[in-house]
């Protein structure tokens, strides 16, 4: 899970640093950040070395979705927007929600420590290279996102909690967080505004 989820992240976060125009070192950054801040910050909250400075395996991980970003980037006009960075993304979502909430009920949390780690490892990357990218970290104002990776760690906790084994939970979480983020894109689902729902005064 953390292998797919890295290269999936990692080649997400540089399209979006090629669409900007960032130099190689730039879309480098933009690229690892995303990959990595949400699983670093995820093993920080459970007291441990990041797994990032634990093993190089990870940072070659990383650089091989820059590098994939990049080979689309040559070939697409808008490889952020492509079906195929749209799936990796959906992926790497699941792949990371899934690696946050096995974490989390490693250590002994409770069940809403699984569902807030598995979400901060799921998003916590794309917040910060939106941050980056000086800009908004978009899952706070569009599209029904983070939601998903809420969804796939509490699915993986009542999975847990009615007895199934650890493997079947993480499959449940995983098929949860990317089937309703691909659903979510092709139907274009948001969660409502303040705005939307009517509750403001003109």
């Amino acid at each position: 899970m953390n292998t797919i989820g890295l290269v999936a992240f990692a080649l997400v976060g540089s399209s979006k640093a090629i669409r900007e125009e960032f130099d190689i070192f730039g879309i480098i950054i933009v690229g690892l950040a995303m990959a990595f801040a949400g699983g670093a910050t995820r093993d920080l909250l459970v007291s441990r070395v990041p797994l990032v400075l634990q093993s190089p395996v990870e940072i070659g991980l990383g650089l091989l979705g820059v590098a994939l970003a990049i080979g689309l980037s040559v070939v697409l006009s808008s490889p952020d927007t492509h079906p195929v960075t749209l799936v990796a993304d959906a992926i790497g979502l699941a792949a990371f929600a899934t690696t946050g909430a096995i974490v989390a009920t490693d250590v002994g949390v409770s069940a809403f420590g699984v569902v807030a780690i598995a979400t901060i490892n799921a998003v916590g990357g794309g917040a910060f290279a939106d941050i980056l990218l000086d800009r908004a970290p978009f899952i706070l104002f569009e599209d029904f996102y983070a939601s998903c990776a809420v969804l796939g760690g509490s699915t993986y906790w009542v999975v847990g909690a009615i007895g199934a084994s650890g493997g079947t939970a993480a499959a449940a979480c995983a098929v949860v967080t990317v089937g309703t983020r691909l659903t979510a894109v092709t139907y274009d689902w948001h969660l409502p505004t303040v705005q939307t729902l009517g509750l403001m005064k003109d």
